[in-house]
């Protein structure tokens, strides 16, 4: 699908980081495969580099990125090329359809997942970051600009819902101390990490705001962990074997 959108984020030139900074933590993926109940054949839409596919069941990636495509590893199946609005697949045509941290790039999010619903005979799973919870985390307090960013992109877990139909969940997710998968809250008690560039250029977020914004971010925490003072205000969150932030497992089932 040659031209087919990849999102407000240009995964393209900038999604070159992914596969070494966004992986797979067991305890997250271990919630994901639970929710996937006994389902044989999984449709992962927005399959990027491959995280948190099941590696137990026969796995159907859709990916439009030709640089995320290029990072999967050899032992997951290639992605087929293709957008959330138009799944190439028949109508109930696979046991369980997932999309991980994918749903706030889809230009049509109700079209999307209105398809992941058609051809989904069972469960259909999103896992995504709730805006209303943002303020929980210790970040805001440094660079408030990025959370409302954030904020603005993430669709509402009551839109999610609405998209899915039928019966819906949404479960918290814990986000484990030493969470290998970076995305912002998994440094919730490891500042230090955000210091790294690599480790931001693979968060899309960091690209919606000013780059004056991220070196005065950069620039302030470097200061506060020297003197001591982050640890002073936030040292406490270094001690929580988990953070109950913003991301939410949504799990939508067909209509009784």
């Amino acid at each position: 699908m040659a031209g087919a959108s990849t999102g407000d984020f240009d995964y393209e030139t900038k999604g070159g980081g992914y596969a070494r900074q966004r992986r797979t933590d067991p305890r997250i993926a271990a919630l994901v495969h639970r929710a996937l109940g006994d389902a044989r054949t999984v449709l992962n839409v927005g399959a990027g580099a491959g995280s948190y596919e099941p590696e137990d069941r026969h796995v159907l990636a859709l990916e439009p990125a030709a640089a995320m495509r290029a990072q999967r590893p050899p032992h997951l199946a290639p992605a087929i090329i293709g957008v959330a609005e138009s799944l190439p697949f028949d109508d109930l045509s696979v046991d369980a359809s997932m999309a991980m941290v994918t749903v706030h790039q889809w230009p049509d999010l109700a079209t999307g997942l209105g398809e992941m619903r058609r051809v989904t005979r069972g469960p259909v799973l999103v896992l995504s970051f709730d805006g209303d919870a943002f303020d929980r985390y210790w970040l805001g307090d440094y660079v408030p600009e990025l959370m409302e960013a954030e904020r603005r992109r993430m669709p509402s877990m009551a839109a999610i819902r609405e998209g899915l139909g039928g019966r819906v969940e949404i479960l918290s997710v814990p986000i484990p101390a030493d969470c290998v998968d970076g995305f912002t809250e998994a440094f919730y008690a490891r500042p230090e990490m955000l210091l790294d560039a690599s480790v931001r250029r693979a968060q899309s977020s960091w690209g919606f705001i000013d780059r004056s914004v991220e070196e005065r971010f950069v620039a302030t925490l470097s200061a506060d962990l020297k003197s001591g003072a982050w640890d002073d205000r936030y040292g406490l969150w270094r001690q929580a074997p988990f953070f109950d932030g913003s991301l939410r497992l949504i799990v939508g089932l067909p209509a009784a």
